[in-house]
């Protein structure tokens, strides 16, 4: 897990990633454990591909860019508002200021462009208060 002062970590997420400011970075991923992400069987969600899930996880999170792709410089499709969110799936992409690979996919709260894809994409790990990356029981995404 990610352990480094929160102003290093934060001034490395936004020189890293640009997706959120420094005010944002969670707590968890800066020093002491993180908060405990919720596995939800019976939670259905259909992307914009038609690709199904009926499970998710619930993690604490900052808020801040969703990602068309696993890339850093991926166009951003949405925002995230809210600081507790679900994720489906994950995938290996680009390296983040986490120290890690890992990114999550969800649907943002807020659709910012390419309206098709209704705010489907990813968040690097990062972003996201969890035990360890992956996250323990969420699936792999199948195409990642």
């Amino acid at each position: 897990m990610k352990r480094r002062s929160r102003g290093a970590l934060a001034a490395t997420a936004v020189a890293t990633t640009g997706l959120m400011s420094t005010a944002a970075v969670p707590a968890a991923h800066a020093a002491g454990p993180a908060t405990a992400c919720v596995m939800r069987e019976g939670s259905a969600h259909t992307d914009w591909t038609g690709m199904t899930w009926d499970a998710d996880i619930l993690c604490d999170n900052a808020p801040g860019d969703v990602r068309l792709q696993s890339f850093k410089d991926s166009p951003v499709v949405g925002r995230m508002v809210t600081t507790r969110s679900w994720f489906v799936c994950w995938k290996v992409g680009d390296p983040h200021a986490g120290g890690n690979n890992i990114w999550y996919y969800t649907q943002a709260d807020e659709v910012v462009s390419r309206p098709t894809a209704q705010g489907w994409g990813y968040m690097p790990a990062v972003m996201l208060e969890t035990p360890q990356d992956p996250v323990p029981g969420l699936p792999k995404c199948s195409w990642g």
